[in-house]
């Protein structure tokens, strides 16, 4: 097989262990790997930014300003440096939908480690694109992530506007409007996929909806933290 980021022949490795049991298909070269950040050390317990305290600044001020913070925590596996944003331009601007395969068992694995966290009955949903940006790319890449877990994926949510989060300021995605509607009552807990925790706001946006229609419970395991 070769690399999904730079085509690369990717040559396994072979030794008694991985005779006796075979290594997971690797779907990135290791020179490519080792330009990935995951996310280790201590990290807020809310949102999984980077973080010496249990809870960060950001967390404790919304926990302050809005008593009902509607998402009980984010789990993010990458940190958004330079080889991870060149990946993300290339997987959801440029609509290379095969790259977002080359997530599949990082994301899988962040999962395999939150899932004792989680209640036996949650469901996958993820963040849904508005028809216009669906046209654009031709896929969802909450979609696909939501598709790398061992769960039932739902699609409980609508967006209800297009205007792209990437073009606004960190002010104006904290301010604006919740961009989420659904028709639906869902009794079971849920977990949020996503790419990328930037702010929270569309997670907690999300997870609001969710909540005032039935879900008890609302996580996220996200790609990426901005």
């Amino acid at each position: 097989m070769n690399c999904l980021w730079c085509d690369t022949d990717i040559i396994p490795e072979i030794s008694w262990k991985t005779i006796i049991q075979p290594p997971e298909r690797k779907k990135l070269c290791p020179s490519c790997e080792d330009q990935l950040q995951i996310l280790q050390g201590k990290r807020c317990s809310t949102c999984s930014r980077e973080s010496e305290e249990e809870m960060c600044s950001d967390c404790r001020r919304w926990k302050l300003s809005r008593h009902d913070a509607p998402l009980e925590w984010n789990y993010s596996v990458f940190t958004y440096n330079d080889r991870m944003q060149e990946m993300i331009s290339r997987w959801k601007y440029r609509g290379d939908y095969s790259l977002g395969n080359a997530f599949e068992n990082y994301y899988r694995k962040a999962f395999s480690r939150i899932v004792s966290f989680l209640p036996k009955d949650t469901a996958a949903v993820p963040i849904p694109l508005s028809e216009e940006r669906i046209k654009e790319r031709g896929f969802n890449q909450s979609g696909m992530l939501a598709g790398f877990l061992p769960l039932e994926t739902v699609e409980l949510l609508v967006r209800t506007h297009s205007e792209k989060q990437s073009k606004r300021t960190r002010r104006e995605r904290i301010t604006a409007e919740n961009p989420f509607r659904t028709e639906q009552t869902f009794n079971k807990p849920v977990i949020l996929a996503d790419d990328i925790y930037t702010t929270g706001t569309t997670l907690h946006h999300a997870a609001f909806i969710l909540k005032r229609n039935g879900c008890p419970a609302v996580y996220a395991l996200t790609l990426i933290r901005g």
